[in-house]
């Protein structure tokens, strides 16, 4: 569903994605770490369009992001760690507007708005202004705006940042729920990337960790966590420069 072969992302002589080659199945949830700064959201922005890469090649639901990108963009749901709101509008005339963008059939466009709502809690507010709902709420509109055109692909970057323990629980509720989905008689394709673990434990199958803008574990998390080891000893170890050989060797050793 997402294959990305060497993508690779420069600014002037930094390199921010240095040969990033993984692939996410369909169906798969996808923990997606790093520490700040390590490139996660500009392989976000890369795999959704919002920024052409320098070099190596993506491709979305089989769409080429170079050859066909508004293609690969209609495949994609994407939450940014801010959510894209105007906070004046109105629930559902904001939720129509995406819609619109996402070229929705304009006869197909009210029910999808209605679903989005109702998939993400939010019939009971759909009138208010966004403005007036709190972050909690905010972030679930956000949520809306991406599925309402019913992607095969969500790609969410940090999408419980600032909320309470009790929206945080909502949201990865939500999260879940949207991942077990079938879109067009399959599951969605899930990229979560967030600096809360237990959240990847409760959500994600497969962890990709990047460092410094590499690759430096890909693994499913209970091949990871199976020796004992947490996924946040996994994490510092893989973020402290530790080689993938000697952190796959570990966890081989410890499951023998």
């Amino acid at each position: 569903m997402i294959e990305c072969e060497s993508l690779t992302k420069q600014y002037g002589d930094f390199t921010a994605v240095d040969d990033l080659t993984f692939t996410v199945r369909p169906g798969e949830v996808l923990g997606f770490l790093g520490p700040n700064g390590a490139g996660k959201t500009t392989t976000m922005r890369m795999l959704t369009g919002f920024v052409p890469p320098t070099d190596g090649s993506a491709t979305i639901a089989g769409h080429d992001i170079f050859e066909a990108p508004l293609a690969a963009r209609r495949a994609v749901g994407y939450l940014p760690e801010t959510p894209p709101l105007y906070p004046e509008m109105s629930v559902e005339d904001y939720v129509g507007y995406v819609a619109k963008l996402k070229d929705v059939p304009r006869k197909a466009r009210r029910a999808a708005v209605d679903r989005a709502l109702a998939r993400c809690g939010l019939a009971d507010v759909r009138r208010r202004v966004i403005g007036a709902l709190s972050k909690g709420y905010r972030q679930r509109v956000g949520l809306a705006q991406a599925i309402v055109h019913d992607p095969a692909v969500l790609i969410l970057d940090e999408p419980t940042v600032g909320l309470d323990p009790i929206q945080i629980r909502e949201i990865r509720a939500l999260i879940a729920e949207l991942a077990a989905e079938k879109q067009g008689g399959r599951a969605r394709t899930v990229i979560l990337s967030t600096h809360i673990l237990p959240e990847v434990e409760a959500i994600c199958r497969r962890v990709l960790i990047i460092s410094r803008g590499r690759k430096v574990v890909d693994q499913p998390l209970a091949e990871l966590t199976g020796g004992g080891a947490s996924l946040e000893e996994v994490f510092a170890r893989a973020t402290a420069r530790e080689p993938v050989e000697e952190l796959a060797a570990s966890a081989a050793e410890a499951r023998a």
